[in-house]
């Protein structure tokens, strides 16, 4: 019976968490620069919200 290789699957492991660490950072990067781009997705006025003017929000 042949022996694990353990490193080679580190190897892989590390590989895996740094490829999806690299992605996670590209789709930061798109969503901070796409709010710019377009910019009618947030409000108006960050103050603009839906209760009334008398409710207070906690």
């Amino acid at each position: 019976m042949a022996k694990p290789n353990y490193s080679f699957e580190k190897r892989q492991r590390e590989l895996a968490k740094k490829k999806k660490k690299e992605e996670k950072l590209k789709e930061k990067e798109a969503r901070k620069t796409a709010p710019t781009q377009g910019g009618s997705d947030e409000p108006a006025e960050p103050g603009q919200g839906s209760l009334p003017p008398g409710s207070a929000a906690y």
